[in-house]
């Protein structure tokens, strides 16, 4: 696929990769690159023989979630615009392979929930992980607090995004929402050896589990009520309280 401008997607019999490519940016996720992202899972979704799908991103970071030179150059950001996010997630979750997120450098806010997004994660022991939203002065959204709340729990889930504290990969890794981490030289022969395993199994049974482990996840922690968490941030947008909180944010890191 070369038509897309933020990433590159491609698939070589039953493996897939789907690469963020604004390294740039620290591949941070502006609205067009959303809305490939998504565009990319539908074509994963529909390549024959696909038993797994990587998640990178080029250069010195796996994703520094939403762009917020994007936002900030928008006079106006209405609902749809919000909720493209969720878009990408779902359009993840519906991708019929396994797929694997291999996270380096920074993971940041929404790059979090595109990791969430994915069955598997695996990340380089230096990757250093925070939620900063609430210091942006907006709610988590995206569906990111439900699929956290089942990855950590709702403590933690509490914690990490009322904090918005960084945390390492042997954080995240002893909450249990990473697979493995693993030296920094060695994440991409750790996410081969992780493929290889898999390529041995039946794409039908793959397949199967991984429906049936999405649906005891959706009961115990439903992405369903996701959709309002647009009007959730829309809100945050023009409440005062919320504005002076992200204008100190974005003051402290000279924007």
């Amino acid at each position: 696929m070369s038509d897309f401008k933020n990433l590159k997607v491609s698939a070589d019999g039953a493996v897939g990769r789907l690469t963020l490519t604004r390294p740039h940016r620290l591949n941070a996720l502006s609205p067009d690159t959303l809305r490939e992202v998504a565009e990319a899972a539908h074509w994963l979704n529909a390549q024959p023989g696909l038993k797994v799908a990587i998640v990178s991103g080029e250069g010195r970071a796996f994703c520094a979630g939403f762009d917020l030179d994007d936002a900030a150059g928008r006079t106006e950001v209405d609902s749809s615009v919000v909720d493209l996010g969720r878009h990408m997630a779902e359009a993840l979750d519906q991708v019929r392979a396994v797929t694997i997120a291999r996270i380096h450098g920074h993971c940041v806010g929404g790059g979090l929930v595109l990791a969430a997004g994915c069955d598997l994660r695996v990340a380089a022991e230096s990757t250093r992980f925070s939620i900063p939203e609430l210091d942006l002065g907006i709610p988590l959204a995206w569906g990111g607090i439900p699929r956290l709340v089942r990855e950590i729990g709702p403590a933690m889930t509490k914690e990490l995004v009322l904090t918005c504290r960084p945390f390492t990969a042997a954080e995240a890794h002893a909450l249990r929402f990473l697979n493995r981490v693993v030296p920094d030289d060695a994440l991409d022969a750790e996410v081969q050896s992780l493929v290889d395993q898999l390529l041995t199994k039946s794409a039908y049974t793959m397949t199967t589990t991984k429906r049936h482990v999405n649906a005891i996840t959706e009961q115990a922690g439903s992405t369903s009520e996701a959709f309002r968490d647009a009007q959730s941030t829309m809100c945050a947008r023009n409440d005062p309280e919320s504005i002076e909180v992200a204008k100190r944010y974005l003051a402290k890191r000279g924007r």
